[in-house]
């Protein structure tokens, strides 16, 4: 069984939609299934205005349509809705061929928030996009309520997962901080809302993991904030391992990836009470979700750090493997059939 994936989103970029379909691919085989990728790699492409780090592609349908073809895939799934997303979805409709999408980013509220232009248009041609598909995934009952208000149909969950073995408290190292030390890690961009977070009046250091179009400002105006930038493996799990608490002010991510690795770390978390942290948290004790958000951390610095590593433990990307591949295939009417699980029971019953 062969599974392209359609993604704008690809390497170098560090983030939660790169990480999701990297770490799937990883786990196709136990599933006997095979992916494809078809992202930005091998076609000419131009700077996002206002965010050069992303590259939008420039190619033709033809191309888009050569690289579908050499694939031969049984299924698609198209999970960003750039360029390749939108001329993989015309190839789809074109040649009646089902797919499936997913729905990683609220742009409608991102671009309302870069540019003086009201959300609804781009919320209209988001929902439009996704219509076409025979299902698309979503990480979170909150977000799946909220589309499904909005008139999206066939939705289907698909959450995610950490590597518990990277992200552990005993990659701990003593950092040149003083504590506590409070930590975001993520893009430096105008969605993620980190001014809430770096203007807080808090105890200790603030520290920020990432890069992004905002950093250059953000930098200049909190200078006793400690910027650390874009850092990936090993290298970022002794920085999260390190923290006191996890800082995430986002008011727009869907689901948030950052919040796993922080948790399997060991590293409560401090959050609004929106849509990601409140699916993520939960009722699980490990983060404080307020609208007053310095409130919110302080007040993470009493969760013991082994409740949050226990809890972190309950996702893996296993269990969200198994759930994409099983949405792809069952919205293309094949049975799927969890390949690892049944070798564990012919091994068993042995």
């Amino acid at each position: 069984m062969k599974v392209l994936i359609v993604t704008d989103a690809w390497h170098p970029q560090i983030n939660g939609v790169v990480r999701s379909l990297t770490e799937i691919g990883k786990q196709a085989d136990t599933f006997g299934i095979r992916v494809h990728y078809l992202t930005p790699e091998g076609f000419s492409s131009v700077a996002m205005p206002g965010y050069p780090e992303i590259r939008l592609v420039l190619a033709t349908p033809s191309q888009i349509a050569h690289r579908i073809d050499e694939a031969a895939p049984d299924c698609i799934h198209i999970a960003t809705e750039g360029p390749l997303g939108i001329l993989a979805r015309r190839y789809c409709m074109k040649h009646g061929k089902k797919f499936t999408t997913s729905y990683h980013t609220h742009f409608p509220q991102y671009l309302s928030a870069r540019l003086p232009v009201p959300s609804w248009p781009f919320a209209v041609l988001m929902r439009r996009f996704h219509a076409a598909a025979a299902a698309t995934m979503i990480s979170t009952k909150t977000l799946e309520d909220d589309l499904a208000g909005q008139g999206y149909k066939n939705l289907m969950r698909w959450s995610r997962g950490v590597d518990a073995d990277l992200f552990h408290p005993g990659k701990a190292v003593r950092p040149p901080f003083v504590r506590p030390i409070f930590l975001y890690a993520g893009r430096i961009a105008v969605e993620k809302n980190l001014e809430a977070f770096l203007s807080l009046d808090l105890p200790g250091s603030k520290v920020v993991a990432g890069d992004g179009p905002a950093r250059a400002d953000l930098e200049a105006r909190f200078p006793e904030v400690h910027f650390l930038g874009a850092h990936r493996g090993e290298a970022l799990a002794e920085i999260y391992a390190s923290a006191d608490a996890f800082v995430f002010p986002s008011l727009t991510d869907t689901f948030g990836v950052v919040l796993l690795e922080a948790l399997a770390s060991g590293v409560p978390v401090a959050a609004f009470p929106v849509a990601g942290p409140r699916d993520v948290i939960g009722n699980s004790k490990t983060g404080v979700l307020d609208k007053d958000l310095r409130r919110a951390a302080v007040g993470a610095l009493a969760i013991p750090r082994d409740l949050c590593r226990k809890y972190a433990l309950q996702f893996s990307w296993r269990e969200s493997a198994r759930q994409f591949f099983g949405n792809v295939l069952s919205a293309n009417g094949i049975c799927f059939q969890d390949m690892g699980a049944l070798r564990q029971e012919l091994e068993t019953a042995a």
